[in-house]
């Protein structure tokens, strides 16, 4: 589908107070939209805040079992260097660079699907799964809510909490992203504001539990976009924590560095049930290319970042949450 089909199709079901399905790429090149009865659970597995069309009768349990084979440190540093000299050359303040990491699962990713616990999980038949803590954007009676997510840190460590939220770097970091999502915000919006600055949640996953760092940002959404769900999905599009800060420099230094389209990973996916709207980032992320599978990963460099932790962070991204 065109963005501008996508643009007319999704504006006239949200006027019509219709309820569709949406998933966009990244590049905001090939979105997709279904009416909820046209979403085969045989193509298409999702849930969405426990809103699923999975069916209730479950795959028979069993161990997960996940191996990964992470990219070489010395590949890595070369993407690093690249994007550092973007940073203290100006044309970005914070970018968001990924990574593909190579794994091998006992378990189809149709099956995991059934087992991963997350806010946002889909599923689409040859492509991908990704179980996704990160919401995009929530509206609720006329209010737009977004929760960047910037931070992460091994839950076993002892104090990380306290080590995460005093970070300098990351507190850097972090208040770039809430910039970055109030001003973007502020083009649907009126009256926005932070309503909560950087709190944690913990997530279990298969190797040990993690924290995270959010943020929520509320806006009232303006008379134009109220109708017209399409217009204001492309208008906040890309998400600014999986992009960068300035969004148009920072995406042209991600183009340059990563080499190749994200496609769906660090997109959004989500639905509009007729007159409220709940939508994910497509983190966390497994993409499937014929019979090998690779996890999608990443984090925010800045000019204070240093290049042996975020290499450690994005293979300790690699992860399945379980219950």
């Amino acid at each position: 589908m065109q963005v501008a089909d996508f643009i007319t199709q999704a504006d006239a079901l949200s006027a019509a107070g219709e309820p569709f399905l949406f998933l966009i790429d990244f590049e905001m090149q090939q979105p997709l939209l279904w009416l909820p009865h046209e979403a085969s659970s045989e193509e298409l597995l999702f849930s969405i805040n426990g809103f699923t069309n999975a069916p209730t009768s479950l795959p028979e349990p069993k161990e997960i079992a996940l191996h990964r084979f992470p990219m070489s440190i010395t590949e890595y540093r070369a993407s690093f260097d690249q994007v550092i000299g973007h940073v203290q050359y100006g044309n970005s303040f914070l970018t968001n660079l990924t990574v593909k990491t190579k794994i091998e699962l006992n378990t189809t990713l149709q099956d995991l699907f059934f087992r991963v616990r997350a806010p946002y999980c889909c599923w689409l038949r040859n492509q991908f799964l990704f179980f996704s803590p990160e919401s995009f954007i929530k509206i609720t009676n006329g209010k737009i809510r977004t929760f960047p997510m910037k931070g992460t840190i091994d839950a076993r460590i002892p104090d990380a909490a306290t080590i995460i939220l005093e970070d300098g770097k990351e507190m850097a970091e972090h208040v770039t992203i809430v910039d970055l999502l109030r001003n973007d915000l502020s083009r649907v919006a009126a009256d926005v504001w932070v309503s909560r600055f950087r709190y944690l949640e913990e997530v279990k996953t298969n190797h040990h539990p993690i924290l995270q760092v959010s943020s929520e940002i509320i806006g009232e959404i303006l008379p134009a976009y109220k109708s017209k769900m399409g217009s204001l999905l492309m208008e906040l599009l890309p998400a600014g924590s999986v992009s960068g800060a300035p969004k148009d420099k920072t995406m042209a230094v991600i183009r340059s560095v990563e080499k190749e389209t994200r496609g769906y990973y660090t997109g959004v996916f989500g639905y509009f049930d007729g007159e409220n709207l709940d939508s994910g980032v497509n983190i966390r992320y497994i993409e499937q290319q014929g019979e090998s599978l690779y996890y999608r990963s990443g984090g925010g460099l800045t000019a204070r970042s240093d290049w042996k932790m975020e290499y450690e962070e994005v293979i300790q991204k690699i992860y399945v949450p379980l219950d």
